[in-house]
């Protein structure tokens, strides 16, 4: 099955944090219930807008999975859990690579799945941070693409 990538409007931020939360509680069991909390209106109002936004949707035009790009890096890239093991986060990352020019992402290092996703596309771990960038004990793989 072929995915487009498409855009993302405002309106649809609601549906993005949705998509968020979802794949955030399938992938990342390390987190509290207080940190997804905590993030969630962070993402729906501040972190959305400081990033290019990208979309796959289903047939009913529904966002699937998303992914969001500043200065070359993947911040953020997140598939309902749905529709997991689809090649939905290939393509995004694939577009990434190719339309937005990415060459680093940031990862939870505890999310092995993710890491073994990025190292498997040709991201390096360069160094490790103790802290996410909010300053929670999430230790933080800095990834940059090895061509």
């Amino acid at each position: 099955m072929k995915h487009f990538v498409g855009s993302i409007d405002k309106t649809e931020f609601p549906s993005v944090v949705d998509v968020w939360e979802a794949s955030v509680r399938a992938t990342h069991h390390f987190l509290k219930e207080e940190d997804i909390a905590y993030f969630k209106p962070l993402i729906l109002n501040e972190y959305l807008d400081a990033v290019e936004l990208r979309c796959v949707r289903n047939n009913n035009k529904d966002i699937i999975g998303f992914l969001g790009v500043a200065e070359q890096n993947l911040e953020m890239l997140f598939i309902h859990p749905e529709y997991r093991g689809m090649s939905i986060g290939k393509t995004l990352l694939r577009y990434s690579i190719d339309q937005l020019n990415v060459i680093k992402v940031d990862v939870n290092e505890q999310n092995e799945q993710a890491v073994g996703f990025y190292e498997h596309a040709g991201f390096k771990t360069i160094r490790r941070s103790e802290l996410d960038a909010s300053g929670k004990p999430y230790p933080i793989l800095h990834m940059e693409l090895k061509k």
